[in-house]
């Protein structure tokens, strides 16, 4: 296996972080402290082509491999893990439900301005009942003529209050458990309703608006269903497993800024007359650090390397999310110990980097959920 950068993606990570250090990183803080969209970046973001890195040019799109997307989703999660969750919903779960399932009419239609980042997109797949047990959800969606009639509600919803485009899924036969379930495009601005019923307070990501959504006999257009009536269920677990290499970049990205940002205050905080750098215990603690994160990344690059190749990669995925959700979690609490009493003040960064990485190990797949994954697929 060739670990080695090819120029192309040493220029994508070059000019994403320095995009992040210009843009993202002096204005981190403020997007924690104030919870507000920045619609700004993320319009930069798609001007710079980084809402859409892996989908081809004649759809918007960046037309970068999927090395590359982890690359640069790494790096806009080293600077703000709230906007590294705005441009993986938007791209990893929305964009990559109509690439993969979107006939040629809907990736023109729907697909392109979310490539491009003009339009924001949204995965509503979770409920107050159906998290990680999707075919309990209760959201219907009933034929009528060549309509559907959507009712119902979605929880936690990445993007959901801001998103131009809304990727719905609803059962269209609850009689028939999870092959009864197909998926829907939503346009919030044209769709009478839709309503945001609000957003959550939440510990971190901040930046990002997880929302709830209602759907009030919406009527959706027999042509914004996705792919065949009934493969609704098949289409989430296929986006979800791409998605969980762009959460295992999210983990890597969060890790890296708490490691640097304690090695470099472990290089100028002094006590007892050295820089505490130069106590074993520190030393040790950045030595464990820096060898999971690269570990992580290692993971992370083995899922997405299956997945350009063709091979199934469902396992290494969740592997790849599974512990770079948790390295990046103890990397922060690490880096929070070697900050001392100034990393529990919100004087320094590294108390967000824990609450933005605690997210990690929560959505898109629970941790107990890839674990009894992984352990179903090695006893098969």
């Amino acid at each position: 296996m060739d670990f080695t950068l090819s120029p192309e993606q040493r220029q994508i990570r070059e000019m994403v972080a320095e995009f992040v250090d210009e843009e993202v990183v002096p204005v981190a803080d403020e997007i924690d402290r104030e919870d507000e969209f920045p619609r700004d970046l993320v319009a930069e973001m798609g001007e710079l082509g980084l809402m859409g890195m892996p989908f081809p040019e004649e759809y918007g799109g960046a037309g970068l491999d999927y090395h590359s997307y982890a690359i640069g989703l790494e790096e806009i999660s080293r600077g703000s893990g709230g906007l590294g969750t705005v441009v993986a919903a938007h791209t990893s779960l929305a964009g990559n439900m109509l690439y993969e399932f979107g006939d040629e009419s809907q990736k023109e239609t729907y697909l392109t301005p979310v490539a491009e980042g003009t339009d924001v997109g949204a995965f509503a797949l979770s409920e107050p009942q159906a998290g990680s047990d999707v075919p309990a959800m209760d959201t219907r969606a009933e034929r009528d003529g060549d309509e559907y009639v959507l009712n119902g509600n979605k929880l936690w919803i990445s993007n959901g209050s801001v998103a131009e485009t809304v990727i719905v899924f609803a059962k269209t036969d609850p009689e028939a458990g999870n092959r009864g379930i197909s998926s829907f495009v939503v346009r919030p601005g044209e769709d009478d309703g839709f309503s945001v019923e609000g957003t959550e307070h939440k510990l971190g990501d901040k930046g990002c608006p997880t929302a709830e959504l209602r759907f009030s006999d919406l009527r959706i257009p027999e042509d914004r269903r996705l792919g065949e009536e009934g493969r609704g269920f098949v289409q989430a677990l296929k986006t979800l497993n791409g998605g969980r290499i762009t959460i295992a970049a999210r983990g890597v990205g969060i890790a890296r800024a708490a490691f640097e940002a304690a090695r470099d205050y472990a290089k100028e905080r002094e006590q007892f007359g050295q820089p505490i750098g130069e106590f074993q215990a520190i030393k040790h603690k950045l030595a464990d650090m820096d060898t999971e994160i690269q570990a992580a990344k290692l993971l992370m690059h083995r899922a997405a390397d299956n997945k350009i190749r063709g091979e199934d990669y469902i396992t290494e995925a969740a592997q790849a999310k599974l512990y770079a959700s948790e390295v990046s979690r103890e990397v922060a609490n690490e880096g929070i110990q070697i900050h001392g009493g100034y990393g529990y003040t919100t004087d320094f960064p590294a108390e967000r980097f824990y609450r933005d990485a605690k997210l990690n190990e929560i959505y898109e797949g629970t941790s107990e959920v890839l674990r009894n994954t992984i352990g179903d697929r090695l006893l098969e």
